[in-house]
């Protein structure tokens, strides 16, 4: 790749170039290099991942090279190419994301579609809810889960973090969708913001990571991604055990909570879950194979 970030390439063509970027990102150990090196090739190029095969003959211009050039060394200097970017593509909607916020990850996305297909929150057969459901994201980081549920379904939408930044990251987004009036933002935690049983749904993704975790996690993502969206404390419980208490009062009789949790967290979760009252435990595997998710009711 050494001739993509500064040497004369025998081509211009998007494949050469692609394939230049590849081999030099994998050279410096950069996270997935083809991959990242196909976002920067498709953002470039306007077209998606799976459509840059149709312009692999396509002469970059100077302008393009150079970007591209810019993009490969920041990525193989560490920074995650979705920060490179400015944004990712979560449920079929562009998210802007930075270092205000985590970026989204695919299991997060299967997190969304469980929630989505919950037929008793959203007042489907056999649903207790007739109105339009309350539903609180707590973490909510760049707000990419309350806003793809807000995109999807009716309801009343809150996204509660203790990070203004990331609020203000979340707000961005939420203009950008459209969604100014149908989420609200609220910084701080589950209890400073929400009554006592009033809402139908908590869902959040939180910081699951033990702290000694956190100090080994790959340099593309412990030194750019914030630490407040990651480490968890010492047994990586401390902010999902607090949430797991916050949400037993907030939710109203038989409400839903659902939670993204670490690969090894799931029986130390449910019985933080069992210890607030939780009932009808479910937990469900990512696409990996990993006990990732939860959801459990508040007693009726």
């Amino acid at each position: 790749m050494s001739a993509a970030v500064g040497t004369p390439l025998p081509s211009r063509k998007a494949k050469d170039i692609l394939a230049a970027s590849s081999d030099y990102l994998q050279q410096r150990g950069a996270c997935e290099p083809r991959m990242a090196a196909e976002l920067l090739m498709s953002r470039l190029l306007n077209c998606k991942r799976l459509e840059l095969n149709l312009k692999s003959d396509v002469v970059l211009a100077e302008n393009l090279l150079e970007a591209m050039r810019r993009g490969v060394k920041r990525v193989a200097a560490g920074e995650p190419v979705q920060y490179v970017l400015g944004q990712v593509d979560f449920m079929g909607h562009m998210v802007k994301v930075d270092r205000r916020a985590l970026i989204p990850r695919p299991e997060t996305e299967e997190l969304v579609a469980w929630i989505l297909e919950c037929a008793a929150l959203w007042g489907g057969t056999g649903g207790a809810v007739k109105s339009k459901p309350v539903i609180a994201d707590v973490g909510t980081g760049s707000g990419c889960i309350v806003l793809s549920l807000a995109l999807a379904k009716h309801g009343y939408y809150v996204g509660l973090d203790v990070s203004g930044d990331a609020l203000s990251l979340a707000q961005e987004n939420a203009a950008a969708m459209g969604l100014t009036e149908t989420v609200a933002f609220l910084h701080g935690e589950l209890a400073d913001g929400v009554d006592e049983g009033t809402l139908d749904a908590v869902v959040a993704n939180l910081p699951y990571i033990p702290t000694a975790d956190y100090e080994r996690l790959p340099v593309h993502i412990r030194d750019h991604e914030p630490r407040v969206a990651l480490d968890g404390g010492a047994d990586g419980l401390e902010v999902v055990g607090a949430v797991v208490q916050d949400a037993a009062i907030a939710l109203k009789p038989g409400g839903h909570l659902f939670l993204e949790i670490g690969h090894d967290q799931a029986v130390r979760v449910r019985e933080l879950l069992e210890q607030s009252g939780f009932i009808a435990i479910e937990i469900r595997k990512d696409l990996a194979g990993h006990d990732r998710m939860l959801h459990a009711l508040s007693p009726k």
